[in-house]
């Protein structure tokens, strides 16, 4: 079953976080990942939302999406998105 790593994120410094950015894309690939949403507009429909930027990353399976969040290659690279932004990640399972 897909699984989907979403992340709520509010950048606050841009500058630090284009380094994370760069880095991401190269080893989402190496786990079989993919992205489905990365930044770009919201429109926000009904209720609230206070998130500025979204994540939507697609995996063959949850396991490998943690596999990508816990290896030493996004490990290397976590603290410089921790120290340029704060947010939520998640690990969904869908179809």
């Amino acid at each position: 079953m897909a699984a989907y790593l979403i992340a709520h994120i509010d950048v606050t410094d841009r500058q630090g976080f284009a380094a994370y950015g760069a880095a991401v894309p190269a080893i989402i690939e190496r786990f079989g990942g993919r992205y489905l949403i990365r930044g770009g507009e919201i429109q926000v429909l009904e209720g609230d939302w206070a998130v500025p930027r979204l994540v939507t990353i697609e995996f063959p399976n949850a396991a490998r999406a943690r596999a990508f969040y816990d290896s030493p290659e996004y490990q290397e690279i976590l603290p410089l998105r921790l120290a340029a932004s704060r947010g939520t990640v998640v690990i969904a399972e869908g179809v």
